[in-house]
């Protein structure tokens, strides 16, 4: 049977401290617990196998990509909410870092009625 283990041992196994981990966990950059609060109503966390193959996932990327943990969240919510996909996407395109998307025919065809039927 599979034992989860707490967030020192968590830690240790990372090659992290439980500081950076709980501070990964407040940028939603930890898998969501369903744990039960113990005690005074906190809750001490504990982390499965997958848990730790997660958030090592997590640890790579930002390793490989040279980036903080705060950036892989503000990546991941990019990726999450269309408005803040499309304000970032909007911003590269002012930058130049990224083209427009094209025009599509439709949406040619759709200004196109539009006009003739005397609305903008």
């Amino acid at each position: 049977m599979e034992r989860d283990i707490p967030i020192s041992a968590a830690a240790d196994r990372l090659d992290t401290t439980p500081r950076m981990l709980r501070y990964r966990e407040s940028l939603g950059l930890l898998p969501v617990t369903k744990e039960p609060p113990t005690g005074r109503g906190h809750r001490h966390r504990r982390f499965s196998e997958a848990d730790l193959r997660t958030v090592s996932a997590g640890l790579e990327l930002e390793r490989h990509y040279d980036v903080t943990p705060a950036a892989l969240a503000f990546a991941l919510r990019v990726l999450a909410e269309p408005a803040a996909m499309a304000r970032v996407r909007a911003y590269g395109e002012r930058l130049g870092r990224l083209t427009p998307p094209p025009a599509r025919a439709l949406d040619f065809d759709q200004q196109k009625a539009l006009r003739l039927l005397g609305r903008r």
